[in-house]
């Protein structure tokens, strides 16, 4: 019973067949390219000035309330609700 386990056939290593070994190696190669993206450093700017320059101007800070289009949204009494319908209805085609 174990022998037939034991035997590989024709073609099979150790690490077994010619596409398993490609894989493999496929991703062993990822797993280095992906090491060596992680350890560069980020590219430069490539457009722009540069940011550490002391003599770059730099627009003025402005301030805006954030409550100045604020409108108070207390609860009022419902309308008439026909009179709503008119309201929302759409024009008569003619």
């Amino acid at each position: 019973m174990l022998t037939h386990q034991a035997m590989r056939p024709a073609g099979i290593g150790p690490w077994g067949s010619a596409s398993i070994r490609a894989g493999l190696r496929a991703l062993a190669v990822g797993c280095v390219l992906l090491t060596a993206a992680c350890a560069a450093p980020p590219p430069a700017p490539s457009a722009g000035t540069d940011p550490a320059d002391p003599r770059v101007h730099v627009p003025p800070a402005a301030y805006r309330s954030v409550t100045g289009s604020y409108r108070s949204q207390r609860p009022v009494e419902p309308r008439p609700w026909d009179e709503q319908n008119e309201r929302v209805t759409p024009a008569p085609k003619q």
